[in-house]
């Protein structure tokens, strides 16, 4: 490895120390420090004089203490490199102070665990498709089409690539009845910016929100981030309680639902509640907030309305997301939002990230356009269908232990357990016997009211949903000979 001639050097030559000696000085702290590693090859003599401005002699002289104490070692026509007897240290990290400083204060997000996956576990995890089916010839054939120009010597607009949102606009037309213009649409970086955006629009202090309880834990973080007071609104099995949103004053300013597939409970808003929830919004003056994550993953049941296709007054804002469809890893999603919303959402997009990325932006313009996405999405529909068929007949015979739900759409399934049997029990079980799985509790903000667990199948492959749930079976099903037989040991008098 050759060190860059633009090493962290500054020789002082007001200082009372000589130029060779502060040279050599910063050298070897740089070796000492771990910045300049065990064999890498130093600059010339000539290159770093010439670089320092300094004579070639003060070099010299630095680069002889150096290799008098054992810190350089020459090579015969190669050059200087840091000694390979040293031994190896790492780059000493920034210093930080015992107590943090004045101009940090607490965040109100929790703790961010990156998502982790174990060796040799069949981890059940939410929101994960699978790309595996994703046609590598129209993969390639879309970003050759994108990248056969040079791209703009400039940033683009905040709202998106106008041949992206032109191909979105007609997109959600079909797909989801939405009429919308492209003009209507911003372009984000994924849909947590699409509602980081809305609430950093909307919110002030304390203003109160309507959320999902259970709900999505991101969102709520999210929102109680820019300063929401979080309302808990009761699901069921229509859906999210419409009759527990206060009116008048008390009214929530915005209210965030996933009516399509509810996060986590995957129960789907009934139209009678869709009518209410949009008749409640205009009565108060309010925002709903359609979180629409994984709608075009429909199996048997038929398609409801979207909330923004019902909407006559514009009090709905529109989340889409390519992170289900296609894959979380490309981070492009978008928002519909009402005209009052649009420069202050573009205003705002303007000033977290300018613009999202244009070859991105441009090859989904591609894949839209050109009818790629509404056949992936049909082929894909068929791969998760038959995952989801694989879950339900391997889990059927416990159904009186546990209860699958939520399989009409979607990538996950809720499993409701029998009272008596305890998520995180069957959760730790299973991981001892290499399944992971998610319990119902974590999407809960104050005491959980189900017994269930979570069970993401949509990335794993079919080998793995058939493994996995035939361990889980019998995770069950053994849980329930131990509380069985404990119960009998309690009877004996």
């Amino acid at each position: 490895m050759r060190a860059s001639l633009d090493l962290p050097i500054t020789l002082d030559r007001e200082h009372g120390q000589s130029l060779h000696v502060q040279l050599a000085q910063h050298v070897r702290k740089a070796i000492v420090d771990g910045l300049l590693p065990a064999g890498t090859q130093l600059p010339s003599t000539r290159a770093l004089a010439a670089a320092l401005t300094v004579s070639r002699n003060v070099v010299v002289a630095a680069y002889d203490e150096l290799f008098a104490e054992g810190y350089l070692e020459g090579r015969r026509g190669s050059g200087t490199y840091v000694s390979q007897d040293l031994p190896s240290r790492p780059r000493s990290s920034r210093p930080s102070p015992s107590t943090p400083p004045r101009w940090v204060r607490p965040t109100m997000l929790p703790e961010s665990h990156p998502p982790s996956s174990e060796p040799n576990m069949i981890e059940f995890r939410l929101g994960t498709p699978t790309v595996a089916p994703l046609s590598t010839r129209v993969w390639h054939e879309i970003w050759r089409k994108a990248l056969a120009h040079l791209p703009p010597n400039m940033c683009g607009s905040p709202n998106g690539d106008p041949r992206l949102r032109t191909a979105l606009a007609e997109y959600l037309g079909r797909a989801r009845g939405i009429m919308c213009h492209a003009d209507d649409l911003i372009v984000t970086s994924g849909a947590t910016q699409a509602l980081d955006l809305l609430g950093r629009a909307i919110l002030g202090p304390n203003d109160l929100v309507g959320f999902e309880e259970p709900g999505y834990p991101t969102a709520r973080h999210i929102l109680a981030a820019c300063g929401a007071k979080i309302l808990p609104l009761s699901v069921d099995d229509d859906g999210v309680r419409v009759d527990q949103l206060p009116h008048g004053p008390c009214a929530p300013v915005l209210v965030h639902v996933t009516p399509s597939h509810q996060y986590p409970l995957t129960t789907r808003l009934s139209v009678a509640r869709r009518l209410s929830l949009l008749d409640w919004a205009q009565t108060n003056d309010s925002l709903i907030i359609e979180d629409d994550y994984d709608s075009e993953f429909r199996f048997h049941a038929p398609p409801l309305p979207a909330l923004a296709s019902l909407d006559t007054s514009g009090h709905v804002a529109y989340i889409g997301t390519f992170s289900k469809v296609l894959t979380p890893a490309l981070r492009i999603g978008y928002v519909l939002v009402p005209p009052p919303l649009r420069e202050p959402i573009e205003r705002l997009k303007r000033f977290s990230d300018y613009h999202t990325s244009w070859p991105t932006q441009r090859a989904l313009a591609i894949l839209l356009s050109e009818g790629h996405l509404d056949r992936h999405i049909r082929r894909m529909r068929l791969h998760y269908a038959h995952k989801r068929q694989v879950l339900k007949d391997i889990l059927a015979p416990i159904a009186h232990l546990a209860q699958l739900r939520g399989l009409d759409a979607g990538l996950h399934a809720y499993l409701e357990l029998r009272a008596d049997l305890d998520s995180s029990r069957v959760a730790q079980n299973a991981k001892a016997r290499g399944i992971l799985i998610s319990t119902v509790d974590s999407c809960y903000a104050g005491t959980p009211d189900r017994n269930g667990l979570l069970l993401g199948y949509g990335g794993l492959p079919l080998e793995d949903v058939v493994r996995g749930a035939q361990i889980l079976r019998e995770v069950i099903e053994q849980l329930v000979v131990e509380i069985t037989n404990t119960s009998k040991k309690e009877c004996i008098p």
